[in-house]
């Protein structure tokens, strides 16, 4: 069986002078077993609307088989004022992504609709929401067409949440100057992981799968 990831930066494969950012689908593979192979089709900057438009999902398409799995992660980059990139989350969004998940089931494959991860942005000592309507229109979406959801977005907003708000800073991109070359001066990004929050994303999504006996 293969996995394939379609999604934005947050699931996206980094290389290592781009450490520390680090996608939770760069770490899904460790929490598979040796027979499922993972191919990381995520990309940064990518909204359903662009992911589509630049030809992406049709190349899966052309290599997906059968009894393979199909996880569809986007959001961040579909709540953009661009207008290449945004999509409205009840409209051209759950479109969108209806077209992710018929691709999957016309070629045989198993569509699997993830709810993005959270956005760190704590006020008054409380975690707030983030992604507006979107995290909600993936759940709706999933319903109704009786695709399997992993609530990732859910997950992600407790573990931030229990962590509270200054231990929590160690799985995004808060980043000490001089550290990495990548960040000369430093970085304080609330919307990207390092590794750290990578792999409790990912082992939260490789749980699911299994309770979902999708592997």
């Amino acid at each position: 069986m293969t996995i394939y990831i379609c999604g934005d930066s947050t699931a996206a494969s980094y290389t290592a002078d781009q450490a520390p950012f680090t996608g939770w689908g760069q770490v899904l593979q460790e929490f598979m077993p040796e027979k499922i192979r993972v191919e990381n089709r995520a990309m940064a900057g990518r909204s359903t609307k662009s992911f589509l438009s630049e030809g992406r999902l049709q190349q899966i398409e052309k290599e997906i088989q059968p009894g393979d799995l199909l996880l569809i992660q986007f959001t961040h980059n579909d709540y953009s004022e661009l207008v290449w990139r945004h999509t409205d989350p009840w409209t051209g969004f759950q479109n969108n992504l209806g077209i992710f998940v018929d691709t999957a089931r016309l070629a045989g494959a198993i569509p699997v609709l993830l709810t993005p991860i959270c956005g760190r942005y704590w006020e008054n000592d409380q975690l707030q929401p983030s992604h507006g309507d979107y995290p909600e229109a993936v759940r709706l979406l999933a319903v109704q067409k009786g695709v399997p959801l992993i609530d990732l977005y859910g997950a992600s907003r407790r573990i931030v949440s229990e962590l509270g708000e200054r231990e929590s800073r160690k799985l995004y991109m808060h980043v000490e100057k001089g550290k990495y070359p990548a960040f000369p001066d430093g970085r304080v990004d609330d919307v990207h992981t390092q590794r750290a929050g990578a792999e409790p994303y990912a082992r939260f999504v490789a749980d699911e799968l299994r309770r979902l006996k999708l592997i």
